[in-house]
């Protein structure tokens, strides 16, 4: 060991590192491990929080037939096709209640997390697996996307294992397998990123931070070019689908209109909040601050695999690239990095492991526990984020299980319903009947003109209550509940000056839910 400087201090490249307690411990049953740690922790309390616009649009559309779904992909949402599909078969064997919904995403941040353990593994060790671990099953995105029903955390899962698969077969026994075996590998990473793509369109941005840390470490020129047949067949097999995705752009057009935040970027994509991002990004700095240092001293050659410097790549430059697309066309909001997350997991972990060995020498600790310490320490900071997320209104302030409890409560057989339409599509109170339809279950929806199942669009079309009326859909009505979208007070007030006019009076009942208003009128 070397000798204490002259301030009786070891400096950090001084301290005297211990044999790893970890290893004994294969690195399967670690990734195992915390998979299946990780898996849990995103489905406690999943089911909590109400469903959500775009988890809406995932229900009705798994809801439809295929040949319906088809149809409609060719006007709408095409981008998310595959993934509709597989909902399509998921719901018919576990049910369409929000915790079944959301649990396959719980069981992708699962075998997200077990990658990343793998990655972090390979260089570091049990100890640096361990570590990215646990930080992987508390980062505020991936912890969010653990408990949606959208895409989002299937494409985190693919990033990590084709990124694994990647570093296997370029800085790994990959190298020495026989040449067929490889080659079905490279077929395999092609695959798997067109399938990828195809789940979610800007996830193929992956492929950038692979050229970028193939060219960053030096990587032979003929594996490079098989790398760029595997990427570029995936690329080209995608343009049918992005040439459908740009005739659909007007579904993101309003991106456009979202109030400009310079620094979200900083911290809305993976960290959720300020407080999470400043901590974080500190631990992303000592990271990268270490990975330099070590780079210079190995006389600045081709950068290693290290795992710092793949999940640098892989953090930055998807990122980057969307962002910079975004400044043509607005087309990027913070959910679509999720696939970067596990990058941001793994360079947290790393900076927590560079911050263990630091104070172990500033302070004489074993490094073990200084480190175990930080870890404890960036937990703590997440956690109060991660119980938000479990709370009812969670997903973007919905209140539609409390909307149906409330009419369910208050409706009787034979009550008509009308909702507001005046909102944005994804605040519509009419999700509240198909995303929680038992209090719905005694009321007739007489305003209703396409069922979703029969629309080309993702959600139900619906008349005006004067056209409504002149149908003859109040005929024989009594009582009306009108459901209202109220977002901080602002009433839109749809349709109740019709109703009026159709002879129905308030009865001065209301029922006020979290962010909806239900007003009962007869006549």
């Amino acid at each position: 060991m070397s000798a204490p400087t002259a301030s009786g201090r070891r400096s950090e490249q001084d301290v005297e590192t211990p044999a790893e307690p970890l290893a004994a411990v294969r690195p399967w049953t670690i990734a195992v491990g915390f998979g299946l740690v990780a898996v849990v922790v995103c489905a406690a309390g999943s089911w909590i929080p109400s469903l959500w616009g775009d988890e809406a649009t995932t229900l009705l559309s798994a809801q439809r037939p295929v040949g319906s779904l088809l149809e409609m992909l060719t006007h709408v949402d095409a981008v998310h096709g595959l993934y509709y599909l597989l909902m399509h078969g998921w719901i018919r064997l576990a049910g369409d209640s929000a915790f079944a919904l959301r649990f396959p995403s719980a069981v992708a941040v699962g075998l997200t997390v077990a990658g990343m353990t793998l990655l972090a593994g390979r260089r570091g060790g049990p100890t640096a697996a361990v570590v990215a671990g646990v930080v992987g099953c508390v980062l505020p995105r991936l912890s969010y996307a653990g408990e949606e029903a959208r895409s989002f955390a299937l494409t985190a899962a693919a990033a990590v294992w084709l990124t694994l698969l990647l570093v296997w077969l370029v800085d790994g026994r990959g190298r020495t397998v026989q040449a067929g075996v490889r080659r079905a590998c490279w077929a395999l990473y092609g695959v798997g990123l067109a399938l990828t793509s195809v789940l979610f369109l800007y996830f193929s941005t992956l492929a950038l931070a692979h050229l970028a840390l193939l060219v960053a470490t030096r990587t032979p020129r003929r594996t490079v070019r098989t790398w760029a047949v595997a990427a570029g067949a995936a690329i080209v097999s995608l343009l049918p689908l992005a040439v459908l995705a740009f005739l659909e752009r007007s579904q993101i057009g309003y991106l456009g209109s979202e109030p400009s935040d310079p620094f979200g970027a900083l911290y809305t994509p993976w960290f959720s909040t300020p407080w999470i991002a400043v901590v974080a990004w500190a631990l992303i700095g000592l990271a990268c601050g270490s990975a330099v240092r070590t780079w210079r001293r190995a006389g600045r050659g081709p950068l290693p695999f290290a795992t710092t410097w793949v999940a640098l790549a892989w953090l930055v430059v998807p990122t980057g690239a969307m962002l910079l697309l975004n400044l043509l066309y607005p087309m990027w909001t913070a959910r679509y990095s999720t696939f970067a997350a596990p990058a941001a997991a793994l360079l947290v972990a790393d900076g927590l492991l560079v911050l263990g060995r630091a104070a172990a020498g500033r302070w004489r600790l074993p490094v073990l526990a200084a480190t175990g310490a930080a870890v404890v320490a960036f937990v703590a900071v997440c956690t109060p984020t991660y119980l938000l997320q479990r709370g009812p209104y969670a997903k973007n302030d919905s209140d539609w299980a409390e909307v149906s409890a409330a009419m369910g409560a208050h409706a009787q057989p034979g009550d008509a319903v009308v909702f507001d339409e005046a909102t944005k599509p994804s605040q519509r109170p009419r999700l509240a009947m198909h995303t929680y339809p038992d209090g719905f279950a005694s009321v007739a929806d007489v305003t209703l003109r396409t069922p979703y199942t029969r629309s080309h669009g993702w959600a139900d079309t619906a008349y005006s209550v004067p056209t409504a009326a002149a149908l003859g859909r109040f005929d024989g009505v009594r009582r009306v509940w009108l459901v209202e979208n109220d977002i901080d007070g602002a009433l839109s007030s749809y349709g109740r000056a019709d109703l009026e006019a159709i002879g129905f009076e308030e009865t001065g009942l209301t029922v006020q839910t979290h962010r909806t208003l239900l007003i009962e009128l007869t006549r």
